[in-house]
């Protein structure tokens, strides 16, 4: 058996306040997933359970390391998922507002990629 690649999905995700690169990950993967329902998985290719696919997450942050890889899993339902961050996305002027937190006058965007894939 192979792996095949069923869908690719997209999304985009930002943190206007906070600076957290997790958060803007989580709302791009959550982007992503919201735009896509895998009725082939049960009605072509007939699987018995969702937990069968495999989930590829690969998201572009501006700083990686600071990504929690384990909350972002959390926002995909189904399957067996890996995730990478990779050095993307973007940093751009905004507003501090001191109620949402000291310092935080930059907003974080991240760019989400989720393939899911079938093995057979």
């Amino acid at each position: 058996m192979t792996m095949k690649r069923f869908i690719v999905e997209l999304g985009t995700g930002i943190d206007l306040h906070g600076e957290n690169v997790t958060k803007a990950a989580c709302r791009a993967v959550s982007d992503a997933v919201s735009k896509s329902c895998l009725c082939g998985l049960v009605e072509i290719l007939e699987l018995t359970t969702l937990e069968e696919v495999f989930v590829d997450i690969l998201v572009a942050v501006p700083r990686p390391s600071e990504m929690d890889g384990e909350k972002v899993k959390e926002m995909v339902p189904i399957g067996r998922k890996t995730v990478r961050a990779v050095e993307g996305g973007m940093i751009t002027q905004g507003l501090c507002v001191e109620r949402f937190g000291p310092e935080c006058d930059q907003i974080v965007v991240a760019n989400a990629s989720i393939t899911v894939s079938v093995d057979r």
